[in-house]
């Protein structure tokens, strides 16, 4: 029998059990579930990652609905846990969903739902913040600095690139993708280069008229490219931003081969999924190449590192806050109750 987990209990008379495995930032979503004659239970447990055992433990005899993670493994027997106590929907506070077997929902007939849409602007603000925390060394400076070695300016530390009149690639122009092609282009005035199985034209549309403002105003103006191939995107750009789906296709999109083919000094950013790196043949390139940079919000195997990479000085590394701001994370908390509720 599994080991019982500690709770939080809102409306406790409530006519429908809804279960969130993760506390979760604000309380609307919480007073939109008791408005419909829910009953909450919040985990409240010690433990970043809940086990398999641990959720069919919180879903008991009788769940109408789950709010879950995506450090969770939905599959065939939490699915099949949810249908036996009633449970109809199940909710990803997420916007991605490949811990998720849909196939063994639809088996169970529950519904799933996820968190999009909210999160484009703050995870395209942090994979901008990465790119700029790289091409200037910034965290580099920062622990030389703390560590009291200052002594004085030199012509030549922690020289860093550039982003002005730069080239910015973007491989998936998707939501996310075009929002922050949107800021380098217009924050830093760099010229883009994407690539989408789709044509990004309110991007193209976007990056035409700045460059005719820049050019009325007597500047540079910035340009666009739609690049026929990933790799013309990874040859071409100076800094480079992840943003596909995680599928069969992508796993691995970035290995040793493509790593080879991009400039020397380029800055390479993640913040998608982890898996879409070969995070040990990055580990290698860093070290063979210390003035290529990496910003890394995901990893490939999360929590877990690679061996070597933090150690290595031309790599970011985060854990996983894309979506990290206060507004965005109980806008999803929100959605992934409303996805309950519908």
């Amino acid at each position: 029998m599994a080991k019982p987990v500690s709770i939080e209990v809102w409306n406790p008379n409530g006519k429908y059990r809804v279960v969130s495995t993760k506390p979760m930032p604000g309380t609307r979503w919480i007073n939109l579930l008791i408005e419909q004659d829910c009953r909450v239970e919040i985990c409240t447990q010690k433990k970043t990652i809940l086990s398999v055992e641990d959720i069919i433990a919180l879903i008991g005899d009788k769940c109408d609905g789950v709010i879950g993670q995506l450090t969770e493994d939905w599959g065939e027997t939490l699915f099949a846990a949810l249908s036996r106590a009633g449970g109809k929907a199940f909710s990803n506070m997420a916007v991605g969903y490949n811990n998720v077997d849909v196939n063994a929902a639809n088996k169970y007939g529950i519904a799933v739902g996820n968190t999009p849409g909210v999160l484009t602007e703050t995870t395209a603000e942090l994979a901008a913040s990465l790119s700029l925390a790289a091409a200037r060394r910034i965290v580099e400076a920062d622990e030389f600095m703390r560590a009291g070695l200052y002594d004085g300016w030199l012509p030549n530390l922690f020289v860093g690139n550039l982003l002005k009149g730069q080239t910015v690639g973007v491989i998936g122009a998707g939501r996310i993708g075009s929002a922050y092609a949107r800021m380098m282009v217009e924050g830093f005035k760099m010229n883009l280069i994407y690539y989408d199985l789709y044509q990004a034209t309110r991007l193209e549309k976007f990056v035409t008229a700045y460059g005719q403002f820049l050019k009325a105003n007597g500047e540079q103006p910035v340009t666009w490219k739609r690049a026929s191939s990933m790799d013309e995107v990874l040859r071409e750009a100076d800094v480079i931003s992840l943003h596909p789906v995680l599928d069969k296709t992508t796993y691995h999109l970035i290995n040793k081969e493509r790593l080879a083919t991009m400039k020397k000094e380029a800055i390479l950013v993640n913040c998608s999924r982890g898996p879409v790196i070969d995070e040990v043949a990055l580990v290698e390139h860093l070290k063979q190449n210390p003035m290529f940079r990496v910003g890394l919000d995901v990893f490939e195997d999360e929590p877990y590192m690679k061996p070597g990479l933090s150690e290595m000085k031309n790599a970011i590394v985060v854990p996983h806050i894309a979506s990290a701001s206060k507004w965005t994370r109980e806008g999803m908390a929100t959605l992934a109750a409303l996805n309950v509720l519908v």
